[in-house]
C-alpha cells in the first residue's frame, strides 16, 4: 500500500447546484446530501481505507485551499496542491502525477472528483483497491465504468470489447459524451455501455508515457520542472508556468486518444451529485415522490415530485406544486420545473450579470 497514492480533484463550483452551491463556497464542501459529512470529507474518509493517509493529495484552487484545511483535519500542507488558474482536468492530473512521481517512480495512483456520492463503500474499496494492483502489474490505464440504470442524457458512455485484462477488466472501444436520448436508450439496450464515473486509476510511469505521447507540450512543462517538485521553489514555478497549459480534460486529451485503455464495470451505488436531479434520484422519498432536505422542514399539500432542499432553521408550505425543484441558501430562493434543472447553469450567468458576483 505505500506505493498506492489518491488525487482527490476538488477545484470546481458546482454551478448546476446553486444557488446552495457557489463560487465562494462550492458544493464539494457541502453536505448536499444530508448525510452528515460534505461531500469532500466523506471522499477523503473512503481513501483512508485504500492508500496511507499521507498519500493523499488534494487537487483544488487557490482560493478554496484554507476551506481544504479547515475540512480535512489530517491533511499538510504539502498536500494541497492548488491551480493558481484554472485549467480543466488534465493539467492539474499532469501536475499531480509529476509531483508524486518525483516522490515515488513506483507509484499507482487512483485519481478522483471530490464529489461523488457512493453508498457501498465496502465495494468501492474492494474495486479501486484491485485496479490500484492491476495498473502496477501492468501497463494500462483503467477507468471505472457504472452499470447504467436508466437511459440519462447527462453522462458519457464508455463501450467496452470482448478483450479481457483479468479479474473484470474489459478492454474500452469507445467513449461517448452525453448523447441525446436515442442513442442513449440504444446504448442501454446493447449490453455493451457503461456509464463514465471520471474515477482513473494508472501507474505514474504508464500515464507520464501516455502525457508524452498525447500531450506532449503540456507534459514537457511538467517534466522540465522535476528537480524542483517537493521544494520551496515548486509554487513559484506552478505561478510562472502553469497558465501556459492547454485547457483540455483528461477525457479528450488522454483517455479517448490512448489504445490501452481498460475499464472494470462496478456497482457501488455511485453518483456523481452533478445536478438537482441526481440528487433527487438517489434521495429517499415521501409517499407522494417528495424529497426534503433537511426532512421535516416542509408541509406539503397535494405537491408531488418535488426537489426541496433548504438551510438548518427554515420551514416551508407548498401547495400544488409537481415536479419543481425549490432551494434556498444565502438570501435567494430558486424555484424551478425539475426538467429545466440543466438550465441551472444559465440561471446562474443571468444572476451574475443581474444581481452581481455576491449571488453566484
Amino acid at each position: 500500500m505505500n506505493n498506492y497514492y489518491a488525487v482527490i480533484m476538488a477545484g470546481g463550483v458546482g454551478s448546476r447546484f446553486w444557488p446552495v452551491s457557489r463560487t465562494s463556497y462550492p458544493k464539494q464542501f457541502i453536505d448536499i446530501a444530508g448525510t452528515g459529512t460534505s461531500l469532500i470529507q466523506a471522499t477523503y474518509q473512503r481513501f483512508k481505507d485504500i492508500v496511507p493517509e499521507e498519500n493523499i493529495y488534494i487537487l483544488t484552487n487557490e482560493k478554496y485551499r484554507e476551506l481544504v484545511k479547515e475540512q480535512l483535519k489530517g491533511i499538510q500542507d504539502h498536500q494541497v496542491l492548488c491551480e493558481p488558474v484554472m485549467r480543466n482536468t488534465a493539467p492539474c492530473i499532469a501536475y499531480a502525477c509529476h509531483k508524486i512521481a518525483a516522490l515515488n517512480p513506483e507509484a499507482a495512483i487512483v485519481v478522483a472528483p471530490s464529489d461523488h456520492l457512493i453508498l457501498n463503500t465496502t465495494q468501492f474499496t474492494k474495486d479501486v483497491s484491485n485496479a490500484l494492483q492491476t495498473a502496477s502489474e501492468n501497463k494500462v490505464l483503467i477507468t471505472l465504468g457504472i452499470q447504467p440504470s436508466r437511459p440519462d442524457t447527462g453522462y458519457g458512455y464508455i463501450r467496452f470489447s470482448d478483450q479481457l485484462l483479468g479479474n473484470g477488466f474489459r478492454k474500452v472501444q469507445q467513449f461517448t459524451e452525453k448523447p441525446d436520448k436515442e442513442r442513449a436508450e440504444a446504448f442501454l439496450g446493447s449490453g455493451e455501455y457503461l456509464w463514465n464515473a471520471g474515477i482513473f486509476i494508472w501507474s505514474a510511469a504508464e500515464v507520464l508515457k501516455a502525457f508524452e505521447q498525447h500531450l506532449p507540450e503540456m507534459n514537457a512543462l511538467f517534466d522540465d520542472a522535476k528537480e524542483i517538485y517537493n521544494t520551496p521553489e515548486e509554487t513559484e514555478f506552478l505561478t510562472q508556468n502553469y497558465g501556459q497549459c492547454q485547457n483540455i480534460s483528461i477525457d479528450y486529451g488522454i483517455m479517448e486518444q490512448a489504445d490501452n485503455v481498460y475499464v472494470l464495470p462496478v456497482e457501488f451505488g455511485w453518483s456523481d451529485l452533478g445536478t438537482w436531479a441526481s440528487l433527487y434520484t438517489l434521495a429517499e422519498k415521501d409517499e407522494h415522490e417528495n424529497v426534503v432536505v433537511p426532512s421535516g422542514s416542509a408541509i406539503l399539500y397535494n405537491s408531488s415530485g418535488c426537489m426541496i432542499n433548504l438551510p438548518a432553521g427554515k420551514k416551508i408550505v407548498v401547495k400544488g406544486l409537481k415536479d419543481y425543484i425549490i432551494a434556498e441558501s444565502n438570501n435567494t430562493l430558486m424555484i424551478v420545473p425539475r426538467n429545466s434543472e440543466q438550465e441551472v447553469k444559465q440561471v446562474v450567468a443571468d444572476v451574475k450579470s443581474t444581481f452581481g458576483e455576491d449571488f453566484a
